[in-house]
């Protein structure tokens, strides 16, 4: 069996698994009462979005660690290796603890997540977690995934028209790839949260990045990649079915942060995670969107830059339908994601 083969098989488990547990969850998520609630700082038309099922994330968590595991083990039984042929020569570390780890990272996130939406809705607290809570419990995963980089010896990155980069030469670079890796995860994280703010475009969005991830997966022959890459495309466009408007359910940020995680992990597993920053420009654009609306804010006592942060809902305000927002996020992401591809294609030959 071939690795495109696999990608298939974990694209199309992830959509299966995903998509038919719409039956399922969401009708337990209704009979749990475990609906959204709208706050009045957001968009007033968004009202009639209240007591729509949250935590929906579940259906594409469970899609795609299935996805995931039925994907390696029939690629792996055909004689398959996930691990890179490109990669594993040049670079020291297994490349399939990448993967695991990144899967590892998105679950921890994930069920960080789970709990800041469990106070919210079930113990009736708008704000869930504490931001120190909620900071905490992301901090002690992304510390055991940066552990885990580092004992497996994943600490060199691969950066375009530079070359390698080892960050175990000594403690000084030892120190700067953990502070690095730590602010990276992190930031990753939050902002696909961020993203996660109105139907469907955390979804698309992120699907985009998933196709980035497969494309790469084929140009480093690394066929871990590419599984794990094709279980995501395949769990949220799954979620798409349910979560385009009008959405049937909201991924909570039990799903956003396990995408953030996932994400993170993946731009670990093509050992540059500075390639996020293209190949996420619209996580990017939404975090910067509300740092510059606060700030701003701050500083000239009230006023503010955009109609409302983060960016999407300063479009939404502007008249824009929630479905061209998604469209044409999506379409400026398509633009990062194939600059980066450029930069791993040309800047490692």
């Amino acid at each position: 069996m071939g690795s495109s083969v696999a990608i298939i098989i974990s694209a199309v488990v992830g959509f299966g698994v995903t998509g038919a547990l719409g039956f399922i969850i969401i009708p337990w998520l209704r009979k749990l009462k475990f609906g959204q609630t709208i706050l009045d700082i957001g968009p007033s038309w968004h009202k009639s979005k209240q007591g729509t099922p949250n935590m929906g994330g579940l259906m594409f968590i469970i899609g795609i660690v299935a996805a995931v595991a039925v994907g390696i083990l029939c690629f792996t039984l055909s004689g398959g290796n996930i691990e890179s042929e490109s990669l594993s020569p040049i670079l020291a570390g297994s490349d399939k603890v990448l993967i695991f780890a990144a899967l590892g990272l998105a679950l921890g996130c994930g069920v960080v997540g789970f709990s800041d939406d469990f106070i919210k809705i079930k113990l009736k607290r708008n704000e869930g977690l504490s931001a120190k809570q909620k900071t905490l419990g992301q901090l002690v995963v992304t510390l055991g995934f940066t552990a885990t980089l580092w004992i497996s010896h994943n600490t060199t990155w691969l950066l375009p028209f530079i070359g390698k980069v080892n960050f175990e030469k000594n403690i000084l670079t030892g120190v700067i790839f953990w502070m690095l890796t730590i602010f990276i995860v992190y930031g990753t994280v939050n902002s696909v949260n961020l993203t996660d703010g109105i139907d469907g475009l955390c979804s698309s969005v992120t699907a985009t990045v998933a196709v980035t991830f497969i494309i790469a997966s084929g140009m480093l022959k690394f066929a871990g990649l590419g599984i794990l890459a094709g279980a995501l495309l395949g769990g949220v466009c799954g979620f798409l079915c349910w979560n385009w408007n009008p959405a049937k359910t909201f991924m909570g940020d039990t799903g956003s942060l396990f995408l953030g995680g996932i994400v993170a992990g993946l731009g670990y597993a093509i050992k540059c995670p500075l390639l996020l920053l293209p190949i996420g420009i619209i996580y990017v654009c939404e975090t910067m969107s509300d740092i510059i609306q606060i700030g701003y804010f701050k500083m000239t006592h009230g006023k503010r830059i955009f109609k409302m942060a983060p960016i999407h809902h300063h479009f939404e305000m502007c008249g824009w339908k929630e479905k061209k927002i998604c469209v044409v996020f999506s379409l400026v992401n398509i633009v990062g994601c194939t600059l980066a591809l450029a930069l791993m294609y040309f800047g490692n030959k």
